[in-house]
């Protein structure tokens, strides 16, 4: 294991290794990428060191067809073998699962939610779609079960219902909690909700840790069981919040499950910078790392982002992702070894002092 400061382990999710790089003014810069080639370089980064888990959607490894919703239970189908070829890959690295989430965003099906659509027949078949995820992480061992807030949302009041959406979410989570003690998946330690201001929906529902904490503690039958991974510094960004009092205020309420890690631009659309990069937030990166530290947290941080649209290379693509990998690696190390250098405010110092004296001791001057 990695265990080195706050950090005992770093996840590289298969979406981050496969994102195409295309976006909304221009279509993919990489050519998409097998899951199966998407595991075995993963499998080289645990072995190069880089990495000591992964993660993944459901989608990032099988297709789904919703009239074939068990189909990871038939061993002749695809996805039960895919799965089975993935595992194997897994396994000869030494390479642990760190989270299954349920993709309730790619479909058109999901275009108006997932748990929370007002179509009850959608949300019946977003229920079936969790259990195969729940299933397919039993598979791998994975160690939390997250969900993304990603299309329940809403972007016009008329056609919103704000009377039961709230309803229909607690209604998909205590599923996942039931599933998992009905089939005994006893690999799972924990859920986490993963919250999100906006896009892809103009305004989603869970929109930040604050907001999540507060409808776990309230509405889920079993609110230990659950916690938060916030995505940092990008969404809590995104809504002009910071993250060093975000990860300060959930390891206070005892919800921190694990980090989604990258960087942002404050108040932009969900930039998914690698970590560090961009043209701000390293000092909020370093202090957050501080704080975790100090709070006494220990876990595992998860990169949640994409290299950059311009690093992409259509004829030299796994090389592009070769060189991600080792970027977001050597950040995680970047990040630990300043917030180690970081002391206690000088005696009398006042706050401008105490400041100027934390960039001297981070860039040794």
């Amino acid at each position: 294991m990695y265990d080195k400061y706050c950090v005992t382990a770093r996840s590289m999710p298969f979406w981050c290794v496969q994102n195409p790089l295309g976006d909304p003014f221009g279509g993919p810069v990489q050519p998409k990428q097998d899951s199966l080639d998407t595991a075995k370089m993963l499998a080289k980064a645990k072995k190069a060191g880089l990495i000591e888990m992964t993660s993944y959607h459901d989608d990032d490894l099988v297709p789904w067809d919703p009239t074939h919703p068990e189909d990871d239970l038939d061993p002749k189908s695809f996805a039960y073998q895919r799965l089975r070829e993935i595992k194997k890959v897994f396994d000869a690295a030494g390479l642990k699962v760190n989270a299954s989430i349920c993709s309730l965003h790619g479909h058109p099906m999901f275009r108006d939610g997932g748990l929370a659509n007002p179509d009850p027949k959608i949300r019946a078949l977003a229920a079936k779609k969790v259990e195969r995820t729940l299933r397919m992480g039993a598979l791998f061992g994975a160690k939390h079960y997250v969900y993304w807030v990603a299309r329940d949302g809403f972007e016009v009041y008329a056609k919103t219902d704000f009377a039961h959406c709230y309803d229909w979410i607690a209604e998909g989570l205590n599923h996942v909690t039931d599933y998992i003690a009905k089939k005994r998946l006893t690999n799972y330690v924990g859920g986490t909700v993963e919250p999100k201001p906006n896009e892809p929906r103009g305004a989603m529902f869970l929109p930040t840790a604050g907001h999540s904490v507060g409808f776990i503690m309230t509405r889920l039958k079993k609110p230990d069981f659950w916690g938060v991974n916030p995505e940092l510094l990008q969404h809590e960004g995104m809504a002009l919040l910071n993250s060093v009092m975000t990860v300060s205020y959930l390891c206070a309420c005892k919800k921190l499950k694990f980090l989604h890690f990258g960087s942002q631009i404050k108040g932009q659309f969900d930039d998914d910078f690698p970590p560090l990069v961009g043209p701000e937030g390293l000092k909020e990166t370093v202090w957050m790392f501080k704080a975790l530290n100090d709070c006494g947290w220990k876990g595992i941080i998860e990169f949640d982002c994409h290299m950059l649209r311009c690093e992409g290379s259509p004829d030299k693509a796994e090389d592009a992702r070769w060189r991600f990998i080792k970027s977001c690696s050597a950040a995680v190390d970047l990040c630990v070894k300043l917030a180690q250098r970081l002391k206690p405010a000088k005696p009398g110092a006042n706050a401008t002092e105490a400041e100027l004296d934390a960039i001297r001791q981070m860039c040794k001057c």
